[in-house]
């Protein structure tokens, strides 16, 4: 089996950035967004179900259903979200498939990185050997949004409202990085860490995650 890192932390905190860090040390990748979106593409089901409940302005003049404007439906707005996860169909039989792969065909020298904004309330660290939590301040957040995205104020405000902060994931989280420095000291944290559980991977000596633990507990 493979060592599976979970990576998590809301919007613009660096995760992706993380990520392509561990893909250039030779780990597999999976992006849970990349998946879900692929879920709901033209000609499927999902596709059909959402704009039957959001409407056809948000299909894009490409076929493809647009984000953003399916995002200022959703973001910040519990109820309008619950429809759409449903609507989209079982997003954990979708990302379990992809664990139990990697399972099946990577071997123990491997390392498989699962990307995921709500990795930890969705329960997806239960198949992870570490859970990798990364947070920002939010005001240096808010600037990357508007530098990166072009987002208005009211659309970063609904995309920080609809995620958890960092204290509450923090409980379930084997590494807490903060991302409020230069990109330089972001990427040499980054790979030192990736560097060190690594070796503690392979020599048999990384501690179990502690999200199990805080699996069984949250209630």
């Amino acid at each position: 089996m493979p060592l599976i890192i979970g990576v998590t932390g809301s919007i613009a905190t660096g995760k992706s950035t993380a990520c392509q860090l561990m893909v250039d040390q030779g780990a597999v990748h999976c992006d849970a967004d990349r998946l879900v979106h692929r879920m709901y593409d033209p000609g499927t089901n999902a596709f059909d179900r959402i704009v039957a409940i959001f409407g056809d302005e948000i299909v894009g003049e490409d076929g493809y259903i647009d984000r953003r404007k399916l995002g200022a439906k959703v973001f910040g707005k519990p109820e309008e979200m619950n429809k759409l996860t449903t609507a989209i169909g079982s997003i954990v039989d979708a990302i379990k498939a992809v664990i139990d792969e990697w399972n099946d065909t990577l071997g123990a020298d491997d390392v498989a990185v699962l990307e995921a904004v709500n990795l930890v309330e969705a329960g997806y660290g239960r198949w992870c050997s570490q859970v990798w939590l990364f947070a920002a301040d939010e005001e240096i957040v808010r600037q990357r949004l508007v530098a990166r995205n072009q987002y208005t104020d009211d659309e970063i405000d609904q995309r920080m409202a609809s995620q958890r902060s960092w204290e509450e994931r923090a409980p379930a989280a084997d590494l807490l990085t903060f991302n409020n420095d230069t990109q330089e000291q972001f990427e040499s944290e980054v790979r030192a860490d990736f560097s060190q559980v690594s070796h503690l991977w392979q020599s048999g000596e990384l501690e179990p995650t502690r999200y199990i633990a805080w699996w069984q507990e949250r209630d």
